[in-house]
């Protein structure tokens, strides 16, 4: 009997453990409520939202408040409605059957997808035809930025010329570790943060290790802001590299940083309230260099939440994301975001390996650094790995499998992938190794992405890297020195698609042809953190106030300040007019007059790779015609998607759209791409597709239509010339597809609508479904 006082407390003990085990068992989730159906009893929706919360949480009487209210850690009401609250997940099971519960979004961990680009792109404003001398970036058009925050000492963000903020912006100048008010000027209108969901799902982070502000440690966010919007900084240049004067796309516009990316990554609840924010802000254009997979449109809390942005006359752009050559590897593939892939510029950094057989390879790098190798000294060079054609921990160079004693004093050939490229050259340089060769795989191709290497370093494409390794493998002593020749100018052909963009073709439709289109995105220079190295590396001490960088994260925002520049000279136009200016203007054609390529090998990509072509600004501020479409097209649209009514209201948050119907294939979506799905069936050789122009061009003009031949199917226009009487007039055709003899493989084509100024090209696809 003595003993029962202690076994009671034993079980206490227990019971108090098993609550604490099932507390760190919950995680964050998004619920998206239809705020239309809100009792009356209640006065406000946030009181609503912890009522249901409260009454499926568990011992809610411990938690104080009920339960509910302790649990939200944002609440949205602009471009979604509902909460992000931490549950269990018998919790979030249990709320899914509640009245009034729309959705429910698991949080999800999103990645960030990581001059000359203006010149390259004609938007150079000492040419008087160009687009900033048309003094049109005065105009009030404000970028939202979606990253790692700012670092507003940047020359990049000096508002010198600038006028008043405009008195429509509502944002604010949210303050924190090393970041005042002060630091937001009329360049930088508004910095926020966004951080309960990413402490939720990692703990509290170390205020000391990371700057709980908008304040960018990392760099990369202060990057995409300035290739944006960035002021015009002479002299700009990263260790020599890329001399120049560094501008953004559209410099005359205002940025607002929103932080939602943390050392431990960007977290979906953060990113859903920072776009809430963002819009009730009064951003005009979101420029989101990040992506998390792809789910279905519904389940896709970005997609939602972008659709509201959108019904709220905000232009989205998301990067691609950074997965190809693979196929079907794209992110962010909803129609009603502009989904951005990457391609180069006519600029490298050339870097030459000479052999000891004397053979000389050309790579590029953007290495400068105390350790020199001289040109006329040949070390010997080592490849740890073997003949097979698949790289193995130490040809690799992983941390921890390079051996001192054979690498001390050589240069090392290190195959590219797994770990970053410049943490190799560190674990080349920490077994004493005096120099690197990158070389690439079948994954990268030929593409060559330069890097400020902390170690001698070239990279160098897979065909002449195997003929190194080859040489490195079969020579009694095999010597090598490497030589860097800094910026060159003028490189052919150019532009060529990244071997990293993300590839097409979008799986969830494959009525509607992602990625939309591509633009510079590798070896991008723009400002930089003054936190962190060029490298990225802890290790690295040195601070530059330029980076240059690679990545779909790059060409996403050159997208967003060429819209913000259309935004400017046409600011009644809706986001999907935009978007048409910018695809249907986009070239396909390389500075050899030649089409584009695909840098990971030698042949030509396709739509599927470079979607409608490469971004032309200055042809995308005259368009000619535009596709619309209205925010309940793109609902119609939905309504082919095979969704429940419960699915469908995701998008219909105050309960006011419903299918009429109106798309009998989602083909028909007035999308400035067309792509023809023919299905399974054999027995359908016939498909119509329709579309409708906006004439925003001359008042009296005419156009006529020339279409691509194809193989397996004849294609005919209806009508074929389309008359104009006046602006903004709307004219509709129909496009048939009648099947000659069903391809294995798509086919790809394209319609321009010719005026004798304006070409308005939608690339077409057409694809065969019984052989895909």
């Amino acid at each position: 009997m003595g003993h029962t006082p202690l076994k009671w407390l034993c079980l206490l003990l227990v019971f108090d453990c098993l609550l604490l085990s099932s507390a760190q068992f919950m995680k964050t989730y998004v619920v998206q409520m239809d705020r239309s159906a809100m009792p009356d009893s209640f006065s406000d929706h946030l009181q609503w939202y912890s009522t249901v919360l409260t009454s499926v949480v568990v011992n809610p009487e411990r938690e104080g408040n009920g339960g509910g209210e302790q649990r939200i850690i944002y609440s949205y009401q602009n471009v979604f409605h509902g909460v992000a609250a931490r549950l269990s997940e018998d919790e979030a099971e249990r709320l899914e059957e509640e009245d009034g519960v729309l959705a429910i979004f698991p949080e999800t961990k999103y990645e960030l997808h990581t001059t000359r680009s203006p010149r390259f792109l004609g938007l150079e404003p000492a040419d008087s035809n160009s687009a900033w001398s048309q003094q049109i970036a005065d105009h009030d058009v404000v970028v939202g930025v979606l990253d790692t925050g700012i670092w507003p000492e940047s020359e990049s963000f000096n508002d010198a010329g600038m006028s008043p903020v405009p008195a429509h912006w509502k944002g604010e100048c949210e303050t924190g570790r090393d970041f005042t008010k002060q630091n937001c000027n009329r360049k930088i209108v508004g910095a926020r943060m966004f951080y309960h969901g990413y402490e939720a799902a990692t703990g509290k982070f170390n205020e000391k290790l990371e700057y709980k502000s908008p304040r960018d440690q990392d760099g990369h966010g202060t990057h995409t802001a300035a290739t944006v919007a960035g002021s015009p900084t002479a002299g700009a240049n990263l260790l020599g590299y890329a001399y120049g004067t560094a501008r953004g796309m559209a410099p005359g516009a205002r940025i607002a940083a929103y932080k939602v990316c943390w050392a431990g990554g960007c977290f979906s609840s953060d990113i859903l309230s920072a776009v809430d924010r963002a819009v009730a802000d009064g951003v005009n254009v979101l420029s989101i260099s990040l992506g998390g997979g792809v789910s279905s449109y519904y389940r896709d809390s970005l997609s939602v939440a972008a659709f509201g942005a959108m019904e709220m006359g905000v232009f989205v752009s998301c990067s691609a994301g950074n997965a190809g050559p693979d196929p079907v590897s794209l992110t962010n593939v909803s129609p009603w975001i502009t989904t951005v892939g990457a391609s180069t510029m006519d600029r490298d950094f050339p870097a030459i390996v000479k052999l000891g057989n004397g053979r000389t390879v050309t790579g590029v790098s953007l290495y400068k650094g105390r350790i020199t190798i001289p040109e006329n000294k040949q070390f010997p060079v080592v490849y740890m790995g073997s003949n097979s054609s698949n790289p193995d921990p130490s040809s690799l160079c992983l941390e921890g499998t390079l051996d001192p004693h054979f690498v001390a004093g050589k240069i090392v050939i290190c195959d590219r992938g797994i770990s970053p490229r410049v943490q190799k050259g560190v674990v080349v340089k920490n077994a004493g190794g005096v120099g690197m060769i990158l070389a690439n795989t079948a994954a990268n191709g030929e593409e060559l992405v330069a890097d400020c290497h902390l170690v001698p370093a070239v990279a160098v494409g897979e065909r002449e890297g195997k003929a190194i390794k080859v040489y490195a493998l079969t020579n009694r002593k095999p010597t090598a020195t490497l030589g860097f020749l800094g910026t060159r100018l003028g490189v052919r052909p150019s532009p060529v698609v990244a071997a990293f963009s993300s590839r097409g073709p979008n799986f969830l439709t494959l009525e509607i042809l992602k990625p939309d289109l591509v633009a510079p995105g590798v070896n991008i220079l723009a400002a930089w953190t003054g936190k962190t190295g060029p490298s990225s590396l802890t290790t690295d001490t040195r601070r530059v106030k330029f980076n240059i960088l690679s990545g779909t994260s790059m060409s996403c925002p050159h997208v967003s300040g060429v819209a913000a520049l259309i935004k400017s000279k046409h600011p009644d136009w809706s986001p999907s007019a935009i978007k048409s200016a910018l695809m249907t203007t986009a070239y396909v054609h390389d500075n050899t007059y030649k089409p584009l390529k695909d840098s990971s090998g030698a042949s030509p990509s396709s739509p599927y790779d470079h979607g409608a072509g490469h971004i032309n600004p200055r042809k995308a501020l005259d368009p000619g015609l535009v596709y619309e479409i209205q925010p309940q097209d793109y609902f119609e649209f939905l309504c082919t998607q095979d969704l429940t009514p419960s699915q469908l209201k995701v998008f219909s948050k105050y309960s006011n759209r419903s299918c009429h119907h109106l798309l009998p294939n989602p083909g028909d979506l007035n999308y400035p791409a067309i792509s023809a799905v023919f299905p399974e069936k054999t027995s359908v050789t016939s498909l119509t597709l329709h579309r409708t122009v906006t004439n925003v061009g001359p008042a009296t003009s005419s156009y006529h239509a020339v279409v691509t031949p194809f193989n397996g199917a004849a294609v005919k226009v209806e009508p074929e010339s389309l008359n104009f009487t006046r602006r903004y007039q709307k004219l509709s055709y129909k496009i048939t597809f009648l099947t000659k003899k069903r391809q294995s493989m798509p086919e790809f084509g394209g319609l321009i609508w010719k005026d004798g100024t304006h070409s308005v090209r939608s690339p077409i696809v057409i694809t065969w479904l019984s052989f895909v």
